[in-house]
């Protein structure tokens, strides 16, 4: 049976009808899914009970290579023992909540910027896979923008003047802006990278921004006018009309395209509320031919 999706915004994500993504290994369906993430942007799977070995499994079967250079393994070992399992969760190797002044607390408040995972890599992430494991009694949602909209909804002008614009991309920068510094070494493995401003998505043919909190100046750009320009395309980006609040349950799991939305996690209160989330995030490389739609 074909998947069926739901809108749930006016813009953009779709809620998929019952699956089990652990059990999905034809290629008409995985096929499908890569359809719905060109149409909608962001997906919305729920019951999902995944292992984080099959959440591996899975993100790899779907999209192809995995992302492990995070900036979380410059600060600490991870301890799933693999890097391509980003651990989006507020405790430790021991199950206790994070102490406030823990650097990996203190980094990960950066979360809390709109922004686009791994776009300081080159190549960059394309899908980002998030599993709820632990959803806390209070309200810890996640926001997602779709930027494809907000560049429709520019002016013919605008477009036009963002043309050929690139954007060097690092988190050293962004999380420079909550007061979190990383040390010389661990910045050094941080390099960032360098992004078209806007670009064409393959699937859809749409035009889309690439922006994030991680985008620190216009390369070719006095720095000024440049973070100026970055600023205001972000706030007309992430008005209400272009933007979808994920309010999560237990074992949802939520894929979104990082060439077409950006996301920022919404506070609470971590310090007394336990979540554990697991991320995988793949990287914008041609799929192996196996894999490839219409190969």
């Amino acid at each position: 049976m074909s998947l069926r999706f739901k809108q749930l915004s006016p813009c953009f994500v779709g809620e998929a009808s019952p699956i089990d993504l652990r059990t999905v290994h034809d290629r008409q369906t995985l096929e499908e899914i890569r359809a719905g993430m060109d149409q909608y942007g962001v997906l919305v799977f729920r019951d999902q009970h995944f292992s984080d070995a099959e959440q591996l499994d899975f993100a790899q079967r779907f999209d192809g290579t995995l992302h492990a250079k995070t900036s979380t393994a410059v600060l600490t070992k991870n301890r799933f023992g693999n890097e391509a399992l980003t651990d989006i969760s507020n405790v430790n190797d021991k199950g206790e909540i994070l102490a406030a002044e823990d650097r990996r607390r203190a980094s990960s408040v950066s979360n809390r910027l709109w922004h686009t995972d791994a776009s300081f890599q080159d190549p960059a992430g394309r899908y980002s896979m998030l599993s709820a494991r632990v959803v806390p009694s209070v309200r810890a949602d996640t926001e997602f923008a779709d930027m494809r909209a907000a560049y429709d909804a520019l002016d013919e002008a605008t477009r036009a003047s963002l043309e050929g614009l690139k954007v060097h991309h690092t988190i050293v920068y962004s999380r420079h802006l909550l007061g979190f510094d990383f040390s010389p070494e661990e910045a050094a493995k941080l390099p960032g990278a360098v992004h078209p401003l806007v670009r064409t998505l393959p699937g859809s043919g749409r035009r889309s921004l690439y922006l994030a909190s991680h985008a620190a100046s216009i390369i070719d750009w006095p720095l000024p006018e440049g973070r100026l320009l970055l600023r205001d395309l972000t706030e007309h980006a992430t008005q209400r009309e272009f933007t979808y609040l994920h309010e999560w349950r237990p074992a949802d799991f939520v894929i979104w395209d990082n060439r077409a939305t950006m996301h920022r996690g919404r506070p609470f209160d971590d310090r007394n509320h336990r979540r554990e989330m697991r991320r995988t995030t793949t990287l914008d490389l041609p799929l192996p031919a196996h894999q490839a739609v219409n190969a």
